[in-house]
């Protein structure tokens, strides 16, 4: 089997979704949709869609990061990138400690048992405010895996390698 090289889009990541304009200076209201919102203070460029833009500006309004781009001088301009999501490459991802992954490197890792058994891949990560559950499962079956993101139960997350080993608890 022969793999593609990875397009442009899918070495970024999303970390904002454009909203409504704000006020009448071609600012744009972004949703943040990062865990590092600080992230926004930083920039110089973004990707919006695959149109990469120069940051001119970057303030914080209520939930909101407001953005101003050097390319869309006016409120009119800026509207047409309602909607959009905003990203920047993978390589430019914000440090983590020892032990922390980001949700895109969770996804699609195969997931193995104690005894090197299959379990199938992650399909997703749900954020429940105590503990991440990573939801796997195989495919053409409609069974899915709960597994917490607990150093009990995840006994092994390789990125490099594409796995993870799990000791789930038995069922009752």
């Amino acid at each position: 089997m022969t793999l593609s090289s990875p397009s442009a889009a899918d070495n970024r990541i999303v970390i904002g979704k454009a909203g409504a304009p704000h006020g009448i200076r071609g600012e744009l209201r972004v949703i943040p949709l990062t865990d590092f919102p600080e992230r926004f203070e930083e920039l110089k460029h973004v990707y919006v869609g695959d149109e990469l833009l120069d940051v001119a500006s970057v303030k914080y309004h209520k939930q909101f990061v407001i953005i101003k781009f050097k390319q869309y001088p006016s409120r009119e301009d800026v509207a047409q990138l309602t909607g959009s999501l905003l990203y920047v490459d993978k390589k430019d991802a914000m440090p983590l400690e020892d032990g922390e992954y980001y949700t895109f490197d969770i996804i699609g890792l195969e997931v193995f048992d104690m005894d090197g058994v299959s379990q199938g891949f992650v399909t997703d990560v749900l954020k429940t405010g105590a503990n991440d559950v990573y939801v796997a499962s195989k495919k053409g079956e409609a069974k899915q895996l709960m597994i917490p993101a607990l150093k009990a139960v995840v006994k092994e997350i390789n990125i490099k390698e594409g796995r993870m080993v799990v000791d789930m608890p038995e069922e009752i």
